[in-house]
């Protein structure tokens, strides 16, 4: 049985007393607390000092071999080859989701893309908000994923399908008051094994270990970059943190200015403005700036699908 006590009294000693666990034990622990019997009082201990103390490559990495485990079906069934992992647990507000417009057309290349998320953001239209509309499939279990997406091209999940118990723990952020380190388990746990991945973030340290943990996890290749609006949607305005990792090497890309104007900074109003400019994006119509991000997302799509650089001709490039 694991001694969750011993694991507190270790990463609950403040800033500089916590100590780190291994992968091992971040496994362990996580995996104990996944369980829908798992004392309350220690699961929001456990939470908030890995917090306050902040989580390493090796815990992450461990945290996820733990969700998997709590995954149904995971690893039984994995997805093609050059299939591209998205994640979309953010939302937007500010301006449509350039990303989902260029998800959408991946299937004309035959580039298959699993997206998952949740449902609802509070304050926020969701990826599935928009892929519902689209006539995007959503599955219920991972089996039914993989068929869809062999299908259409395209499928989405919700991450209260594809763990339930790691979505309880998710959904306690408004508890809790803050995010914990199952925000970042939920959008890394790569529910199909894709072999490629498309990961936003919105804090800037998070995409070093958010990349060093996917090295520990073998995944052979993700792009990990600050989002809009913490979605995996990289800027067209101005250059943003993105990192490349292929298996165990991480490389920090660049990209150009562009000059074209900061992404907007106040929400849209009223917030189902979002969908019909959204609307415009698939329409043939957007504007230069929502068609450079598009165009961006495309070649980070193939990349991520495994086509090489050279293949995809706005593709990142070294400094």
């Amino acid at each position: 049985m694991t001694n969750l006590s011993a694991i507190l009294n270790r990463v609950a000693r403040g800033k500089h007393g916590s100590e780190n666990l291994s992968r091992n034990e971040a496994c362990t622990a996580f995996d104990a607390l996944l369980h829908p019997d798992a004392d309350p009082l220690q699961l929001g201990a456990f939470l908030i000092a890995q917090r306050m103390k902040g989580e390493t490559s090796e815990e992450l990495a461990g945290f996820i071999d733990a969700a998997r485990q709590h995954c149904v079906g995971f690893g039984d069934i994995q997805a093609p080859e050059n299939a591209v992992d998205l994640p979309c647990y953010a939302g937007k507000r500010r301006a449509p989701h350039a990303h989902l417009a260029a998800a959408l057309t991946m299937p004309k290349e035959g580039i298959p893309t699993f997206i998952h998320g949740v449902e609802q953001v509070d304050g926020r239209i969701t990826a599935w908000q928009i892929l519902e509309r689209e006539g995007v499939q959503r599955a219920k279990s991972l089996p039914e994923a993989t068929e869809m997406m062999l299908r259409d091209g395209i499928v989405y999940m919700d991450l209260s399908d594809i763990s339930p118990h790691l979505y309880r723990i998710y959904q306690l952020r408004s508890r809790l008051g803050v995010r914990s380190f199952s925000n970042t388990v939920a959008r890394m746990i790569n529910p199909l094994q894709c072999a490629g991945q498309l990961n936003g973030m919105f804090h800037t340290p998070y995409a070093d270990y958010m990349a060093q943990a996917n090295a520990l996890l073998q995944q052979p290749r993700s792009l990990i970059f600050m989002g809009a609006e913490g979605e995996p949607e990289l800027y067209a305005d101005r250059q943003k943190l993105v990192k490349m990792q292929t298996a165990s090497a991480i490389t920090s890309l660049h990209f150009a200015d562009s000059g074209f104007p900061p992404y907007p900074k106040q929400a849209l109003e009223p917030l189902d403005a979002i969908f019909p400019a959204f609307q415009q994006l698939r329409s043939n119509q957007p504007t230069p700036q929502d068609a450079a991000t598009i165009q961006r997302m495309q070649q980070a799509f193939r990349w991520a699908s495994g086509k090489t650089v050279q293949e995809a001709p706005y593709a990142p490039t070294h400094p």
